[in-house]
């Protein structure tokens, strides 16, 4: 049987690589330090892969590619792009990453092969064992009570996901389940997780100082690097109505930023940065004006869906 630090330790990594994986590709590289970095625009609309395939593809090919990705959002075919259009088409794209992740996991989780994973499934591949907690104890062992604490709310969300009424998780559900942000009904599950890890008060909000948490400096009262950071990013990213504290839409933004709101505000950005003519739209041309410059950037590695069937969009 594993040890509890070992266990504590993998369930610790999966609700890390479930619960974020899908959210890197919208913001680790939207700014660099605290510059925005204009390789994330291009990257939003093409997806990600490797830069050296990019650099293969002649001009020709880069700008006959991009325009079929660019008919593909432009779903009125008027040859501009909207921001309901652009937002829409980020939402898809992320959600197709997050299926895809899915659909190559659930084999490996469905021991059986009866189109479901259950949650004895579940805990045999994830943690070799079917681990069991009485959810109303509280264990005087810090270690067993982390533990069981994990545990109980992993429990939580597979079970939020389950929504068809039959035991087990389809493969939509095991979705909703390795990737919450992506899918809409699971926005309350977030909600609930985040206000019951931060919000110390149980207001409902989480303020500065339960978004820091306890890490604070060891220098007496001048705030470490990461404070500084996680305080930008509080009150620039999160708190759009500058009020000192998150709102459940305000922590969906933090939580799920895969959702709506924050891909629309996506959207709304990248007109802002590629909209030359101030129609509040972006044309075909003003998207070609901007493309040599992030496809042949040398630090760029995005372009996946140069390389994928149009047909698998």
């Amino acid at each position: 049987m594993a040890s509890l630090t070992s266990m504590t330790s993998a369930l610790l990594i999966l609700q890390f690589v479930f619960g974020e994986s899908s959210h890197k590709y919208l913001h680790e590289d939207h700014y660099i330090g605290q510059q925005h970095n204009p390789e994330h625009d291009m990257h939003v609309l093409l997806g990600n892969e490797d830069s050296e395939e990019t650099k293969k593809l002649s001009p020709a090919e880069k700008r006959q590619r991009m325009m079929a990705i660019v008919k593909k959002i432009d779903k009125n075919s008027d040859k501009l792009l909207s921001a309901e259009e652009i937002t829409l088409w980020i939402q898809h794209v992320y959600r197709k990453y997050a299926l895809d992740d899915a659909e190559e996991r659930f084999p490996e989780f469905d021991t059986d092969s009866d189109g479901v994973v259950s949650w004895e499934e579940y805990n045999m591949v994830a943690h070799d064992q079917l681990i069991s907690f009485d959810d109303s104890a509280v264990l005087e062992d810090p270690e067993q009570e982390s533990l069981r604490y994990l545990h109980q709310k992993e429990r939580r969300r597979f079970e939020f996901a389950d929504v068809d009424g039959t035991p087990g998780l389809n493969v939509t559900e095991f979705l909703a389940f390795t990737h919450p942000s992506e899918v809409d009904h699971m926005s309350d599950f977030a909600i609930e997780d985040v206000l019951s890890e931060y919000d110390t008060n149980k207001d409902g909000f989480i303020s500065l100082s339960e978004f820091i948490g306890d890490v604070r400096s060891d220098e007496g009262n001048t705030p470490s690097q990461w404070e500084i950071e996680e305080t930008v990013r509080f009150k620039d990213l999160y708190d759009q109505d500058k009020d000192g504290k998150l709102n459940r839409e305000e922590q969906l933004r933090w939580v799920a930023p895969n959702s709506y709101g924050s891909a629309r505000e996506e959207a709304l950005h990248l007109i802002k940065e590629m909209d030359h003519d101030g129609d509040g739209q972006i044309s075909e041309a003003e998207v070609l004006k901007n493309l040599e410059t992030f496809m042949n950037s040398e630090v760029t590695d995005y372009g996946r869906q140069l390389h994928v069937s149009h047909d698998e969009l």
